[in-house]
C-alpha cells in the first residue's frame, strides 16, 4: 500500500529540508536538492540520479543478514546475466517470445512430475507461473470456488456461502483470498505445543459449503509440515459418509522444493487422491530471486475451462489464467536455469546443507539453556524458539537489540489459541553459513547478558484506590518491550 504526501515545497519554509533529498557525492554532478514527494521540474545527470538512489539504499538492511525472509538473496553470476538479458521481455507476449513460453511450460512439467502428478510422459501438465504463491493461491482458490459453484448449481442448491477450512497458522495471502473473493475462512485454532492444523478438527469443520481444505507444507510460524496424508484419509472417509467430494489444496510455498529431495517417501502431494492442486514459491527454496511462484493442478478437469481466457491481439490465440497480465520473463528464465543447473542431486545437496546448518543453530541455542525450541526436525530449515523465562525481558527485546549487530530477525506471537507464546524465527537459506551461525549465537548471548544485567523495570505504578486487574501475558510483554525501547532510546552510547 502506498501512502502519499504533498510536501511543503521550497515555497513553504526554506529552512525545512525534510521534503528534499541531499546527497554528498551527488553534489559532484548537481548542487540543488531534489524533492522527495513530487517529480522534479528539471532533469538531472544520470550519475546524480544513480548516486541519490544508491546512497539511500545503503540504509536498507543487508539481505544475507535478513533472517526473517524465506526469499532467495543469492544466485550465481551466470544466472544474474540471464536475468538481465531477459529483463526487457514481457512474458505475456507469447507469440513474440515463444522460447520463453516454452521454458515456462517446461518448468510447469518439471514441477508437476516432482509432485507426482498422474500425467504421463507424453502428456502436458496443467499449471502456470505466477508472481509468487499469493497469486498462485488466488488462482487455485478461484478454481475450487468455481468447481463448487458449478456442482451446486447443477444440484439446484445455493452458492452464496462458500468456505475454506485451514489452520490459524496460514499465511496472510489466504486471508486476502477469502476477503477479496468472498469466501469464509474457517480456521482450526492452535494450542501450546501444537502449532499446525489438527487434521481431525479440520475435517470436523468441513460442511457441504466447503470448497477445499487447505493444508500447509511448511508453516510460516515454525516450518512444520502439516499431516496431509492424515487429512486425506479422514476427508476420504467423510466424503464417503456424506456423499460430498471435498478436495484438498496443498500450500507448499516453502516446503515444495524441500520435501521431494529430503523426504521422498513422505506422502503429501498428488499421490494422495484428494489433492487437486499445489502451489510452490520459486523464489523461496526454488532458489530464485523474488517474483516467481507456481501452481499446478492434478489434471485439466480440476481447472474449470471458463476461468481460462483466450486472447489473439498479441499475434495468435493465447490461453491465459492469471490475475496479473504483463510481467517480466527474468524470473521464469532464472527458475529454469536452477532446474537444469542443479538437477535433483544439486537441490538435494543444498537442502541437506540447510537442514544441517539449522540443526547446528538449534543445538547451540539449546546449550544456552535460555530457550525452548518450537520448530521441528522434519520440515523447512527454520529454527523458531521462545524464552524459557520472559518475566524480565521478551523475545521482542532480543530481536530489537540484535539490530545493532545488523541481524534482522522477526519476533511474533502465535495465532489463536496460542497467543501467549512469543517466538523468534531464524530462516536458514543457502547463503547462511556455519560461520554466520557462530556469529549470530555469539551476538544473541551478548544481548541476553546485557538484558540480564539491567535492572528489573517498574512497569506500571500501583494505585491502591483502584481494583487491580490481572494483566494478560501479552500485555506484560508489551509493557516490558515499551520500557526497554524507552531505556535504549535514552542511552547516549549506543553502538551502531
Amino acid at each position: 500500500m502506498v501512502l502519499t504526501r504533498a510536501g511543503k515545497g521550497r515555497g513553504g519554509n526554506d529552512d525545512d529540508d525534510e521534503d528534499y533529498l541531499n546527497s554528498t557525492f551527488a553534489s559532484r554532478y548537481v548542487r540543488e536538492p531534489i524533492p522527495k514527494w513530487r517529480m522534479p521540474e528539471e532533469t538531472i545527470p544520470k550519475e546524480a540520479a544513480y548516486q541519490f538512489i544508491h546512497d539511500e539504499l545503503m540504509l536498507d538492511g543487508t539481505p544475507r543478514l535478513n533472517l526473517a525472509s524465506f526469499v532467495t538473496t543469492w544466485m550465481e553470476p551466470e544466472c544474474d546475466k540471464l536475468i538481465m538479458a531477459s529483463v526487457n521481455k514481457n512474458y505475456v507476449d507469447m507469440d513474440e517470445y515463444p522460447v520463453t513460453t516454452e521454458i515456462q511450460n517446461r518448468c510447469v512439467n518439471m514441477i508437476a512430475h516432482l509432485f507426482n502428478a498422474p500425467a504421463g510422459d507424453e502428456e502436458a501438465a496443467v499449471g502456470v507461473g505466477t508472481v509468487g504463491s499469493s497469486e498462485a493461491i488466488m488462482l487455485a482458490g478461484l478454481a475450487f470456488k468455481r468447481k463448487w459453484q458449478q456442482k451446486r448449481k447443477a444440484e439446484g442448491k445455493p452458492i452464496d456461502k462458500p468456505n475454506i477450512v485451514t489452520g490459524a497458522n496460514v499465511q496472510v495471502c489466504w486471508e486476502k483470498f477469502a476477503r477479496y473473493f468472498e469466501v469464509e475462512l474457517k480456521e482450526v485454532k492452535l494450542k501450546e505445543g501444537y502449532y499446525v492444523m489438527d487434521p481431525e478438527k479440520a475435517v470436523e469443520m468441513v460442511d457441504e459449503n466447503t470448497i477445499c481444505v487447505a493444508a500447509i507444507l511448511g508453516s510460516t510460524l515454525n516450518g512444520e509440515f502439516e499431516d496431509v496424508k492424515k487429512v486425506n484419509e479422514l476427508l476420504t472417509k467423510k466424503n464417503k459418509e456424506t456423499g460430498w467430494d471435498t478436495p484438498i489444496h496443498v500450500d507448499a510455498a516453502s516446503g515444495g522444493f524441500i520435501a521431494p529431495f529430503l523426504y521422498p517417501d513422505l506422502e503429501w502431494d498428488f499421490r494422495l487422491p484428494l489433492v487437486k492442486s499445489i502451489n510452490v514459491s520459486g523464489h523461496k527454496y526454488g532458489l530464485v530471486y523474488a517474483g516467481v511462484g507456481w501452481v499446478v493442478w492434478r489434471s485439466k478437469e480440476d481447472l474449470p475451462e471458463d476461468l481460462i481466457f483466450h486472447i489473439n491481439y498479441l499475434g495468435s490465440d493465447q490461453p491465459t489464467f492469471t490475475l496479473n497480465f504483463s510481467k517480466g520473463s527474468s524470473q521464469i528464465v532464472a527458475q529454469y536455469y536452477q532446474f537444469i543447473r542443479l538437477g535433483v542431486k544439486g537441490y538435494k545437496n543444498i537442502m541437506e546443507n540447510c537442514t544441517a546448518t539449522a540443526k547446528v543453530l538449534r543445538n547451540k541455542l539449546e546449550e544456552t539453556e535460555k530457550f525452548d525450541i518450537v520448530s521441528k526436525d522434519i520440515g523447512v530449515p527454520v529454527v523458531a524458539f521462545s524464552l524459557k523465562d520472559s518475566s524480565k525481558y521478551t523475545v521482542f527485546n532480543i530481536a530489537d537489540s540484535l539490530r545493532r549487530f545488523g541481524w534482522i530477525v522477526p519476533a511474533y506471537t502465535m495465532p489463536a489459541d496460542a497467543e501467549h507464546i512469543s517466538v523468534i524465527r531464524v530462516v536458514i537459506r543457502e547463503d547462511f553459513s556455519r560461520g554466520l551461525v557462530e556469529r549470530l549465537v555469539s551476538d544473541i548471548l551478548k544481548v541476553v547478558k546485557e538484558l540480564d544485567d539491567l535492572p528489573i523495570p517498574s512497569l506500571t505504578p500501583i494505585n491502591t484506590d483502584t481494583v487491580i486487574k490481572k494483566k494478560t501475558h501479552r500485555q506484560i510483554e508489551e509493557e516490558v518491550t515499551q520500557h526497554w525501547k524507552r531505556f535504549v532510546k535514552g542511552k547516549k552510547n549506543r553502538v551502531c
